[in-house]
C-alpha cells in the first residue's frame, strides 16, 4: 500500500488531488516555492543520474557499492523531492510539477528497488554468516567491537550492509512503496530460510508416513532433526527475526509481516515432526529417542516464546506445546510398558550357575540411561503420581528419600520400577530345586541392582538408606546360602570336636571322617556349579565358609591323622585339600578346579 500519496503509480494527479485541501494562484511566486523549485531542480539532476531507463546508465553500476556518498545524496534528493511534491500540492493539486515530480519518484523507487534487491541477494552470504555469528547485535550496540581485525572488518561489513538496507526500507516506505520494498525482502529471504531447511535435512511427512517407517530409518530422521532443531532457532529463525526488526524498525506491522510470512510456513514443519514421532507407535526402542525429542523442545521453548512473539505466528508456539504434550503422553506410555514387560517377563529354566539374570541387566541398564533425563522426567510425571497397583501398601520410607536432588515424583518412580524387578528376581529364584542356589541367584541378582544404583546416579534419586537396607539384605542372603548349603558340613564338624573331648574308640573317629566327607562332598558337589559374579563377595563368601571349616577340621586332622594311613585311610582331604576346594567355589565349573586328595598321601608319606 501506498499511504495516503499514492493510490497507483500510473495516475499520480488524481492522488495527489485528493490531499489537496487549499488552491494557490498559478504564477504567485513566494520565496517558498522557489525553495521547492530549487529542490526539485537538485533531486532531478542526482536522480536521473541512475535511472535503469537511461541510455547512459551501466547495469554493473550501483549506488550502495564504493563511495557511499553518492548514496547519501540519493536518499537524501528523495526525501527532498517528497516534501516538494507535498508543497506543490498544497499549492496547486493540478501543477504539472506534481506530475514531474511524480515520474521522478517512480525513476528514484525504481533505482532503489533494483539496489535493496542486489544488496539481499548479493550479501545473502555475508548476513547469513555474521547472523549466525552473533555479529549482528553488535550493530545495535557501538560499545563492543572486537579487537581482532578480522571480526572488526566483518562487523564493518554487516554494519554498512543492514544500514543501507535500512535506509533504502525507510525511504521507500515513506515514499509509499513499502509493498514494493516488502515483496522483495520476502521473497529472498524466504527464499534462504528454504534453501536452509532443506539442507539441514527438514521435510514435511504425513503421519502415515511416519508410523510405517521401520525404526532403523525413523531414527537416523530423528537424529538428524534433533542436530537441526538448534540451529534453525537459535540462529536461522533468531537471524531472520533480527533482521526484519532491524531493516523494517519504522513499521512493527511491516516487521511482523516479513516475519510471520518468511518463517512459519517451515517452523511449523519442523515442529509438527515431534508431534508425528510421539504419535505413532511405541515400543521400549524408541524411549531414548522421544526423550531426546522432548528435551531439544523443552530446551529451546523460551527461545521459541521469544522469537515467534508476533501474534500472527501464535500458532507456532502452538505447534511446539502440542509437540511438547504428546512426547510426553507417549513417553509416561512407554514408561508403563516398560513395567509391564518387567512383569509380564517368564523364566521356564534356571538361569545357569544361577547368575544375573538378563532382564536384570537389561532393567538396570536401561534405567541407567533413564536417569539422563531426570530434569524431563520430572516434568512428565509430576502431575501424574505413581499409582501402585498392589493390594498392601508398601512403606513410606521404602519410596521417600528426603535428601534426593530429585522431585519425589521421578524418584517414587524409578525406585518402583526397581522393586518391580527384585519382585521378578524373587519369582525365578523359584525354579531352583536347590534352595541355597536360590539364593546366590538372589544374591548375585541384587548385589548387582545395588552395585549399578551405589555407582550411577541412580543413587540420587534412590537415596543412601535404599542402599543401606539392601545391603544389608544381601548379607542375609549370604548367611542364609551358608546356613542351607553347609550347616550340615560344619554341624559335623562340631559333633567331631565333642566327641574328641573324651576319649572315644578310633572307630567311632572313622564315622566322623566319614561323615565330613559325605557332607562336605554333597555340599561341594552342588555349590560348585555356582557362579558369583562379583569377585568382592566370592572372596567374602569364601573367607566366612574358610573360617567356619577349616580352623575346626585342621584340629581334628592333626589330633587323627595318624591313625589312619594307606590305603584304609578315612581322611579323605588334608587341610590344604579343602582349602583349595574353597578356593575353587563359585567359578561355575562344576569343581573341575577341585584338587585330589594326593597332597593328603604325600603329606601322609613325609610324616612317616
Amino acid at each position: 500500500m501506498r499511504g495516503l500519496i499514492f493510490t497507483s503509480s500510473k495516475s499520480p494527479s488524481n492522488s495527489f488531488a485528493q490531499t489537496s485541501s487549499t488552491s494557490t494562484h498559478p504564477h504567485h511566486q513566494t520565496f517558498s516555492v522557489s525553495i521547492m523549485e530549487e529542490d526539485l531542480l537538485h533531486a532531478e539532476q542526482i536522480i536521473k543520474r541512475w535511472d535503469l531507463d537511461s541510455p547512459f546508465y551501466t547495469k554493473l553500476d550501483y549506488l550502495f557499492t564504493g563511495d557511499q556518498q553518492e548514496a547519501r545524496q540519493f536518499i537524501v534528493s528523495v526525501n527532498n523531492l517528497q516534501s516538494a511534491m507535498h508543497f506543490f500540492v498544497s499549492e496547486n493539486a493540478n501543477s504539472e510539477k506534481i506530475i514531474h515530480a511524480q515520474k521522478l519518484m517512480q525513476v528514484a523507487m525504481k533505482r532503489l528497488q533494483k539496489e535493496f534487491y542486489h544488496i539481499l541477494s548479493a550479501h545473502r552470504d555475508v548476513l547469513n554468516y555474521v547472523s549466525a555469528s552473533g555479529l549482528f547485535s553488535k550493530t545495535r550496540s557501538s560499545d563492543s567491537v572486537s579487537d581482532e581485525d578480522n571480526a572488526s572488518d566483518e562487523f564493518d561489513q554487516i554494519t554498512t550492509v543492514m544500514k543501507d538496507l535500512k535506509t533504502i526500507a525507510d525511504c521507500m516506505i515513506s515514499s509509499g512503496y513499502g509493498k514494493e520494498c516488502v515483496n522483495i525482502y520476502k521473497i529472498l529471504r524466504k527464499s534462504v530460510v528454504d534453501e536452509t531447511m532443506y539442507n539441514l535435512r527438514i521435510e514435511k511427512y504425513s503421519f502415515s508416513q511416519i508410523n510405517k517407517t521401520n525404526w532403523n530409518v525413523l531414527e537416523p530422521k530423528i537424529k538428524s532433526w534433533l542436530n537441526a532443531v538448534k540451529f534453525a532457532v537459535n540462529l536461522l529463525f533468531s537471524r531472520e527475526r533480527m533482521l526484519s526488526d532491524y531493516v523494517f524498525t519504522s513499521s512493527e506491522k511491516i516487521r511482523e509481516s516479513c516475519f510471520s510470512e518468511i518463517c512459519t510456513e517451515r517452523a511449523l514443519v519442523l515442529f509438527e515432526f515431534p508431534e508425528l514421532v510421539a504419535k505413532s507407535k511405541k515400543s521400549m526402542e524408541r524411549m531414548f529417542k522421544t526423550l531426546d525429542l522432548y528435551s531439544a523442545v523443552s530446551d529451546l521453548f523460551p527461545d521459541i516464546e521469544t522469537i515467534f512473539a508476533f501474534e500472527s505466528v501464535a500458532v507456532v508456539r502452538t505447534q511446539a506445546v502440542t509437540s511438547l504434550v504428546k512426547l510426553g503422553d507417549a513417553i509416561r506410555a512407554m514408561l508403563a510398558d516398560f513395567e509391564s514387560s518387567i512383569q509380564k517377563e517368564t523364566l521356564k529354566t534356571p538361569v545357569t550357575g544361577a547368575g544375573i539374570h538378563p532382564i536384570t541387566r537389561y532393567v538396570m541398564n536401561y534405567l541407567l540411561v533413564l536417569t539422563d533425563y531426570t530434569d524431563e522426567l520430572s516434568d512428565i510425571v509430576a502431575d501424574y503420581p505413581l499409582h501402585l497397583q498392589i493390594q498392601s501398601p508398601l512403606p513410606e520410607s521404602y519410596f521417600s528419600n528426603k535428601f534426593s536432588d530429585v522431585t519425589s515424583s521421578v524418584s517414587d518412580r524409578f525406585t518402583w520400577l526397581v522393586l518391580v524387578l527384585l519382585c521378578k528376581i524373587d519369582s525365578n529364584a523359584d525354579l531352583y530345586t536347590d534352595v541355597a542356589q536360590s539364593y546366590i541367584f538372589l544374591l548375585n541378582n541384587l548385589n548387582y541392582v545395588v552395585s549399578k544404583v551405589r555407582n550411577s546416579g541412580l543413587r540420587n534419586i534412590t537415596g543412601d538408606d535404599w542402599i543401606d537396607k539392601h545391603e544389608q539384605k544381601l548379607k542375609q542372603y549370604i548367611k542364609n546360602y551358608e546356613r542351607i548349603a553347609w550347616s550340615r558340613v560344619t554341624s559335623s564338624l562340631q559333633m567331631n570336636v565333642k566327641q574328641t573331648e573324651s576319649n572315644i574308640s578310633v572307630e567311632f573317629v572313622r564315622d566322623c571322617f566319614r561323615q565330613f566327607n559325605l557332607e562336605f562332598n554333597e555340599a561341594y558337589r552342588k555349590q560348585s556349579v555356582c557362579v558369583v559374579s562379583d569377585s568382592r563377595m566370592r572372596d567374602e563368601i569364601k573367607m566366612s565358609l574358610g573360617e567356619k571349616i577349616l580352623p575346626v577340621y585342621r584340629s581334628l586332622y592333626v589330633k587323627y591323622r595318624g591313625e589312619f594311613r594307606g590305603v584304609d585311610s578315612v581322611v579323605k582331604y588334608a587341610p590344604v585339600d579343602l582349602e583349595n576346594c574353597l578356593k575353587d567355589l563359585f567359578q561355575g565349573d562344576g569343581g573341575q578346579g577341585k584338587s585330589n586328595t594326593s597332597s593328603y598321601s604325600s603329606s601322609s608319606s613325609r610324616s612317616r
